[in-house]
Formats: C-alpha cells, structure tokens, sequence
C-alpha cells in the first residue's frame, strides 16, 4: 500500500481542501441545481418518512449553504432569489392534496405558512454567505485597482 506523497512544507489542510470538488454554477444552473434537489429531497422526504415538513425544512439549510457558496462571481445575487422558488417547488410532493387543483395549492399555501422560518432562515443565511462574498470581491477588485500604476 503506498503512502500519500507530501510536499516537504507544505500543509495538510490545504492540500486536503484541494481534492474537494469546487464546482461553480451560472444563475440558471444554481437555480436548476437547487431546485432538482428539493424535489428529490420532498419525494424521498414523503416516501421514507411520511412528508415530515420539518425535516424538509432542515434538509433545505445545507442546500442554501450549498448554492450560495457554489454559485459563481457574476452571478451571486441570483442565489438568494431561487432559493424560495425552489423550496416551493420540492414542496409540492409534501403537501396535503385535497380534491382538484384548489386542495393542492391550499396544501402548497399551508405548507409555505407552516414551514416559512426554515425558508426564512435559510435564504438569510444564504444572503449572508452571497453579502461576504460580494464584499470580499469587491476589496479584492480595489486592492488590485490601487497596485496597478
């Protein structure tokens, strides 16, 4: 079994870090991303569990986490903006069906009312995570403008 080579000097952790995917998704593609993973977490949410919202709620975090850090420059304020459009359509498996088209957007209503602070919460914490990075870009840009000649 052959050992990981090491660069002498250099640190674990970043070389760690770089083995980690580093994906970065256009405005559409976050959008498609983040809503093709609610729906397919509202589905196995109702099979396996009896559509538990809150455990959708909590599951909708780390997808919030996750398109807010993935998204790319150019396209940062678009994250907390497909984020809610996403959490309501992997609600649609969860929600109650009635009869015809008015008992599921009641279903759909009620579910958004009930579940509206893991929504709430989670398009804050994306927010805050896009806000962090937009400033960042921003002092990076400046820095760069004041060493130019």
């Amino acid at each position: 079994m052959a050992a990981a080579v090491r660069r002498p000097g250099t640190p674990p952790a970043p070389q760690a870090l770089r083995r980690f995917p580093n994906p970065r998704l256009t405005g559409l593609g976050s959008g498609l991303f983040c809503g093709a993973v609610m729906v397919v977490l509202g589905y196995l949410d109702s099979l396996l569990f009896g559509a538990s919202l809150t455990l959708y709620g909590v599951l909708f975090v780390p997808v919030c986490v996750l398109t807010a850090v993935w998204v790319r420059r150019g396209d940062l304020m678009t994250a907390p903006v497909v984020l809610p459009i996403a959490f309501a359509v992997g609600l649609l498996p969860l929600s109650d069906h009635g009869e015809g088209i008015g008992g599921h957007l009641m279903g759909l209503f009620t579910g958004l009312a009930t579940q509206a602070g893991w929504l709430y919460g989670g398009t804050l914490i994306a927010g805050l995570i896009v806000i962090v990075r937009r400033v960042r870009l921003v002092a990076l840009r400046e820095m760069a403008r004041r060493r130019q000649p």
